[in-house]
């Protein structure tokens, strides 16, 4: 039984009837709540605090046989304005520090359900792997006064051997010393922290999305992957140092005993020919 719509993009029928295009309802095994209260505390060199946040599922669409891959460009951007709706709404609990935009394409990538949706998680904390992320762009700032994203885009744009894409707005890249094997990342080429301040971008984000994923799937034969969307902390200032961005992972290797002991990554592909090989793909 699905939850409760928390928004609805319909043709004028009420909540919870047919008519819709989208839908966002709450996750009914979420992995955080918003009710409650916090309460840190300390045990011993330990802390600890309630799992208070939350936990929402967008429904991309009423075709259960559609992706991300062959949804309509317009589809898609429904589905980035729903993400930037729902972290727009969700900002105004102060208790939220952090965003998560994901979506897990196929049971390979962890997804329990097999009609298209994607997933926003809203934490009381910024994760320590965001938060190193984040250190390390604000550091490259300090040294160069520029961003490391904006730095990225000017190198491969102009080396050209790791371009998947130009859509114009936003760029498909296969990143230098990618962690896994065709893993690539959506760069806008305007600069901005957060991806839901960034309206003007997203018709190009659907159009650069949908040809990436197009372009996997060809390329692998329908993989399953995982995509992230990164954007900035809710109330810290990172105007300067931090470049909003997508990553999509295809789960096409094991991580093992060695990546997880050394947090080092075997990747059998290089980026260079990752890339090579996507751009090939017909579209």
């Amino acid at each position: 039984m699905t939850p409760p719509e928390i928004r609805g993009y319909r043709h004028g029928s009420a909540p919870d009837t047919p008519g819709w295009d989208l839908r966002v309802v709450p996750n009914r095994f979420p992995a955080l709540r918003v009710e409650g209260t916090l309460d840190p505390q300390g045990e011993g060199m330990f802390d600890r605090m309630n799992g208070i946040g939350a936990h929402e599922v967008i429904i991309e669409t009423p075709d259960h046989e559609k992706s991300l891959a062959t949804m309509s460009e317009a589809e898609i951007e429904r589905v980035l304005g729903a993400f930037r709706e729902r972290i727009v709404d969700l900002k105004r609990d102060v208790r939220l520090k952090y965003m998560l935009g994901f979506k897990n394409h196929g049971a390979g990538a962890g997804a329990t359900l097999s009609h298209p949706h994607s997933q926003l998680i809203a934490l009381p904390i910024v994760p320590d792997f965001v938060r190193a992320q984040i250190d390390g762009a604000r550091r490259h700032f300090d040294v160069k006064q520029r961003c490391v994203y904006c730095d990225i885009l000017h190198q491969e744009l102009t080396d050209g051997r790791r371009l998947v894409q130009d859509d114009g707005d936003v760029v498909a890249i296969a990143p230098y010393a990618a962690r896994f094997a065709f893993e690539t990342w959506l760069l806008p080429k305007q600069h901005g922290p957060r991806f839901e301040d960034a309206q003007a971008a997203y018709p190009s984000l659907a159009r650069a999305l949908k040809s990436a994923l197009s372009r996997i799937d060809r390329a692998l034969e329908r993989p399953p992957y995982n995509l992230i969307i990164y954007t900035a902390p809710s109330d810290e200032d990172l105007r300067d140092a931090w470049h909003w961005h997508v990553e999509i992972v295809p789960k096409i290797q094991r991580v093992a005993g060695f990546e997880w002991g050394t947090g080092f990554y075997i990747n059998p592909v290089s980026p260079e020919e990752a890339a090579e090989a996507l751009r090939a793909v017909k579209l």
